[in-house]
């Protein structure tokens, strides 16, 4: 059987991750772990790579099509993608 996670576990994780309850809730529902939340924060050269809370929730839509506790129209913030300059590109 896999490692029972505590209540602290997941209050780290939801501060490390800048995470709410309802964030929480669908990680818990999708079948990920603390570890799984921190392992995959972006770190600054990683500009590719969603938030962790835009990351659960696009996860949690795809598999469910809905999110919890969306009260109203939820409308995603775009991440800025990183600017390349043309010029730069081997091709």
């Amino acid at each position: 059987m896999g490692k029972k996670y505590t209540d602290a576990d997941w209050a780290n994780a939801k501060k490390r991750c800048r995470l709410n309850q309802a964030d929480i809730q669908m990680a818990k529902e999708l079948g990920m772990t603390p570890k799984s939340l921190t392992k995959n924060i972006p770190a600054k050269n990683e500009l590719w790579k969603a938030p962790v809370k835009e990351w659960v929730r696009d996860l949690y839509e795809e598999k469910f099509g809905t999110l919890i506790g969306n009260k109203q129209n939820h409308k995603k913030k775009k991440s800025k993608p990183y600017p390349i300059d043309p010029d730069d590109l081997p091709f």
